[in-house]
């Protein structure tokens, strides 16, 4: 098989030495000829190119929660690791890998040579596809509520996925071109044509399918979210600390969300996990009790253990290695703090405090919430900082501090005895509509947990009135949502991309056809047919 004008042959030669893993002279290369098997593997690895990159969507999108993950990991395993590392460079690894090969098919469909893919290739191939259905399928199993976040991430990225979609597959033009060009079967020629043209005039009409709260104009846009502290800032302070409250009053927090146990003793105290060991260093201070329920530990046995000490030595977030020296002292001097100090903190700082009482499956949990309830009613704080999560004993609450604002983990109900003011639930579980339709009510919505600025985008947008996050000092920072569009704005793109695809589309199969094709004529050096085709040109 010659080669076409512009493919020179050593780059012809380096490109089958890659692809196909062998060395191929000018003269074995003749003889070479892409089969119906070749197409095939091809068509695997187009496709492995494309789940991957999905899945690449999916780890970027769940990283947002991914700080869940590890704790989850360490629960089971009792080993702490920043996973999503481990998954980012595996990602990056798989589609880095199918994506040259992809490449290198598509330079030599383009200079006419066979697409003689390696066996070893192949073998690769089928392993990174089960790799990445091994992932999707393990999301799916342990990790369903992704799958909605990742529809949720679509009202963020979708006009720009389309966009960049479009621009990928209008790309592919050429190599389709010079394929079909190429080969003499006339059903394969129209199947390809047709499927090609099924999927762009898909594309092209998809924006109308596509919707996000963000194209709305400027003067619509809510008012920015509050901010509600996960445990504090967790992410620049070991979380349920004071310290890590303080971090959060810097951030401009309005509420202190944390986790509230009480000791055997009757101490209500901030501690999020049902064993200390995660956070403290009970491991070594009383190791043969590290595993009993935070519970079981009187006050006086959890003052002696160190809460700070593990931030600096497993690093949950990256930001632990941006602290201050003066910062890592003060994180050695943290202590499980008592309800009662918290309180006293929070009344000083005018921040509310939000929190749940575990376990809830206790057998004594009556008694937390007396000892919980007496401490709140002792610190003589205004009672509407205080926001009551726990659903247990709920209407004991309201009749002995009838000030403490009550928060709901459920949406409303259609027969509601009293009306709900306010609700706080995963972001999953809300649509926009019904965070729209709960602002109109005057319902208060806050979302757990959002880190990422794109999620917070799309909820501001949306008009929920809080948020509660670990990255409250990112968060603090956003004047505006990433991307604000007008829909007429957003019209405009759409038409302006549609149009120029298709212009591109058009001119690279004529190009091809007037000035590529055919080969040379034995006999006939390649500048002679590309003068002939330019004078052809020139004359019509």
């Amino acid at each position: 098989m010659a080669d076409p004008p512009g493919c020179c042959h050593p780059c012809a030669t380096c490109l089958l030495c890659l692809y196909g893993c062998h060395w191929v002279t000018p003269k074995k290369r003749k003889g070479l000829k892409t089969s119906k098997c070749d197409c095939s593997w091809f068509l695997f690895l187009f496709c492995v190119f494309l789940f991957t990159l999905v899945w690449l969507y999916f780890a970027i999108i769940i990283l947002n929660d991914f700080h869940n993950f590890n704790e989850f990991i360490f629960k089971q395993r009792k080993l702490w690791l920043d996973w999503s590392l481990v998954l980012l460079i595996a990602t990056a690894t798989l589609i880095t890998y199918s994506a040259v090969l992809l490449v290198l098919a598509l330079c030599l469909q383009l200079c006419g040579q066979p697409l003689k893919l390696h066996w070893l290739h192949k073998i690769l191939l089928i392993l990174t596809a089960l790799v990445v259905a091994a992932a999707f399928t393990g999301l799916g199993i342990k990790w369903a509520e992704e799958w909605r976040s990742a529809r949720i991430s679509l009202q963020a990225t979708g006009p720009f996925l389309h966009i960049g979609i479009v621009g990928g597959m209008t790309l592919l033009a050429w190599p389709l071109a010079s394929f079909i060009y190429r080969t003499r079967n006339k059903g394969l020629k129209v199947f390809l044509l047709l499927v090609y043209c099924a999927v762009m005039i898909a594309l092209y009409l998809a924006p109308l399918g596509i919707t996000s709260p963000c194209i709305m104009e400027e003067n619509q846009l809510p008012p920015k979210p509050a901010l509600v502290g996960h445990r504090g800032a967790p992410m620049l302070a070991p979380e349920n600390t004071l310290m890590s409250l303080h971090k959060a009053v810097d951030c401009d927090v309005e509420v202190f969300e944390t986790d509230v146990m009480v000791s055997a003793d009757g101490v209500p105290f901030l501690m999020h996990d049902e064993e200390l060991t995660r956070t403290t260093n009970v491991q070594a201070v009383f190791p043969e009790r590290a595993a009993l329920n935070s519970t079981a530990f009187n006050w006086t046995d959890l003052q002696q253990l160190d809460a700070g000490s593990w931030f600096l030595e497993r690093r949950p977030f990256p930001t632990v290695q941006s602290l201050s020296a003066d910062d890592r002292y003060q994180v050695t001097k943290q202590r499980i703090p008592s309800l009662e100090e918290v309180l006293e903190e929070a009344k000083q700082s005018n921040i509310s405090i939000m929190f749940d009482l575990r376990p809830e499956n206790h057998s004594d949990y009556q008694s937390f919430v007396n000892a919980t309830l007496r401490v709140i009613l002792q610190s003589r704080i205004p009672l509407q900082q205080v926001l009551w999560l726990p659903d247990g004993f709920r209407e004991d609450v309201k009749q002995r501090a009838p000030g403490v604002q009550q928060i709901y983990g459920r949406k409303r109900l259609q027969n509601e005895k009293e009306p709900l003011l306010h609700v706080n639930l995963p972001y999953q579980d809300m649509s926009s509509e019904e965070i729209r339709q709960y602002r109109q009510d005057n319902i208060s919505v806050n979302l757990y947990v959002v880190n990422q600025p794109w999620l917070f985008s799309v909820l501001w947008c949306a008009g929920v009135s809080s948020v509660t996050t670990n990255a409250c000092q990112v968060l603090k920072e956003m004047k505006h949502p990433i991307w604000l569009l007008p829909s007429s704005t957003y019209l405009m793109i759409w038409i302006v991309v549609d149009c120029t695809s298709l212009l591109v589309i058009l001119w690279a199969f004529l190009l091809l056809k007037y000035v590529l094709m055919p080969f040379p004529l034995p006999g006939q050096s390649e500048t002679d047919v590309l003068l002939t085709k330019i004078n052809s040109l020139m004359q019509e």
